[in-house]
């Protein structure tokens, strides 16, 4: 699994115009892009997923561009197969555990049932530990259980990388320490390639298999 990103994004707000040029390769099993609060990460990751589209450029995934401006090739973010992991997890307050990992098989905007999902669910309800509290609510679960209901609803369509917008950052120090830990057991686990983006230099530590630096929406340093 290879990731090949060369976009330009001009973007304005709250007072702040920005330019995000940025440029790398890499093949690496775990992939961690880090640098300061405000430096492109989170819009890099978006472009990447399907969720923000830059002005110009190309992204290639695993060879296959799935962003394109010159030939228009803009792939939707379901179709390009990537789990994406929101910073806040992102999770449906008005919907359980199960609904929400099943969430991640629907084509449209209509709640699956409490019994949706069938065995695809049943498996990751297994992995990460969640059967006990399948028909709970968000505001019923500890930090680690949203973490992991996040999870498991990026992992649910067998996606072929998972990309993750600073995962430990909503937790607690000590509980942020465990899941780094539970994270690493799984990647290893399941053989996912990821690709991070932190803020956090015990992040860059433990996952960067290959490291890029963003420093005001430009690569600075990449390394191995």
């Amino acid at each position: 699994m290879s990731f090949d990103v060369r976009i330009r994004k001009h973007v304005e707000g709250g007072g702040r115009r920005f330019d995000l040029v940025v440029e790398f390769r890499t093949d690496a099993r775990r992939t961690v892009v880090h640098g300061p609060s405000g430096a492109g990460k989170s819009l890099t990751l978006q472009a990447i997923a399907g969720l923000l589209r830059p002005d110009e450029g190309t992204i290639l995934v695993d060879g296959q561009p799935v962003f394109d401006s010159a030939s228009r090739v803009d792939v939707p973010a379901r179709e390009r197969r990537l789990g994406y992991l929101f910073q806040d997890y992102a999770l449906f307050p008005h919907l359980t555990v199960r609904q929400n990992i099943a969430f991640g098989l629907t084509h449209g905007w209509l709640n699956p049932s409490r019994r949706d999902g069938g065995a695809a669910v049943d498996r990751w309800l297994q992995a990460f530990e969640l059967e006990r509290v399948a028909q709970q609510r968000p505001h019923q679960l500890s930090g680690g259980q949203r973490q992991r209901t996040a999870l498991a609803r990026a992992l649910v369509n067998e996606p072929r990388a998972l990309l993750l917008d600073e995962p430990f950052s909503a937790l607690d120090p000590d509980l942020r320490g465990r899941m780094r830990a539970e994270l690493d057991t799984l990647l290893d686990r399941i053989g996912i390639p990821m690709l991070m983006i932190t803020h956090d230099p015990e992040d860059v530590e433990r996952f960067g298999d290959r490291r890029i630096r963003l420093t005001d929406g430009q690569v600075t340093t990449s390394s191995v």
